[in-house]
């Protein structure tokens, strides 16, 4: 997944400032997903896996957040700004697959945010890594599909 961000980062990246930023914000909140990976069991009273886990949910809060109410939005917004029919229609079917995720993203942070219960942690970790991965696919889908095909018109 780490390998894929980079590449998203490097195709995309610069290219839109707001894009830029929040290729950035995945790649710190995979970091902080990715150091959760080593707990393989959870000790209730161990402070740092509470923190860690506290941690991740922040960052992953903060890129579904500039990922709805900012990336989207613009890319929709450029589509629309284009004429782009096409573009637009294709980019229904990957939102509705980040609308999905975002949805079962959210019940994780909810869940970790109100409780101290650890026990279905490790299991949810992996549920949330193959949220993240459709995830990431999708939102580059609807990143080439709605920025990169007119990126040759603004140059």
């Amino acid at each position: 997944m780490l390998e894929n961000c980079k590449s998203a980062r490097e195709r995309w990246g610069g290219v839109n400032t707001i894009i830029d930023r929040w290729l950035q914000g995945r790649q710190e909140m995979l970091v902080n997903y990715c150091a959760l990976s080593p707990i393989t069991t959870v000790d209730e009273n161990n402070g740092e896996h509470h923190q860690k886990i506290r941690h991740f949910c922040q960052t992953l809060m903060d890129y579904i957040s500039v990922g709805h109410f900012e990336v989207y939005a613009q890319l929709v917004k450029e589509g629309r700004d284009f004429g782009d029919k096409d573009a637009l229609q294709a980019a229904s079917k990957p939102y509705m697959i980040i609308d999905t995720t975002t949805e079962k993203l959210l019940d994780f942070n909810d869940k970790y945010q109100e409780t101290d219960d650890m026990s279905s942690l490790v299991a949810d970790l992996s549920s949330i890594g193959q949220q993240l991965a459709s995830r990431f696919e999708a939102e580059d889908e609807m990143i080439s599909v709605l920025h990169d095909s007119h990126t040759d018109m603004v140059a």
